[in-house]
């Protein structure tokens, strides 16, 4: 029952914890890359769709730089794919409370819930999820406020805050990852 409870322990962080770090940070990236519109319109030369070739070449549309769907020339589509990442951070973070569950029940089985690495990824662990719920989530929702209504541009300043809590975030798991992997002083054969 102990190698069960470990596996849907390490799959639900794998499938959980995840997506919300990996969209977390795509989503600030997104954010960033948003056209301003308090600056002057670009030309269609500064995008890059001016053709280009020799006669004996023929003449190439290098078309409008392929930005991916959060950097497209437009607000609409950047806010759009904002959205999808926010989204993605709000349910896998209701799915990733299974992942404490099942490490409470695998180190309930293993005896070690009392042992300074479990303790630790615990207090890891509530901090993290912490940062997420308090901090990362709504400061997600306030980007996607200032976008929706209309405001030019999602406040550098506050997308730049949300990277650093999201780096924080995914540290913290990545040091719960390590702690669960070297186990200091753990006598577990597991």
């Amino acid at each position: 029952m102990t190698k069960f409870l470990l596996a849907v322990h390490v799959l639900a962080a794998i499938l959980a914890v995840g997506p919300v770090a990996v969209a977390a940070s795509m989503f600030t990236a997104a954010a960033r890359r948003l056209p301003d519109r308090s600056l002057p319109d670009r030309s269609a030369t500064d995008l890059g769709t001016a053709e280009q070739g020799t006669p004996e070449q023929g003449t190439r549309d290098l078309g409008t730089r392929d930005l991916g769907i959060a950097g497209q020339g437009t607000q609409i589509g950047g806010v759009a794919a904002l959205r999808v990442l926010h989204r993605i951070c709000r349910v896998y973070a209701v799915a990733g409370l299974a992942v404490p569950v099942f490490g409470f029940a695998t180190a309930s089985s293993l005896g070690v819930l009392r042992d300074a690495w479990v303790i630790a990824s615990v207090l890891l662990t509530g901090a993290a999820a912490g940062i997420l719920a308090l901090a990362v989530l709504p400061r997600q929702d306030a980007v996607l406020a200032r976008l929706t209504a209309g405001d030019s541009t999602p406040a550098d300043g506050g997308v730049a805050r949300l990277a650093m809590l999201t780096g924080v975030f995914n540290l913290l798991w990545a040091a719960v990852t390590v702690l669960m992997i070297v186990r200091p002083g753990s006598t577990t054969g597991v």
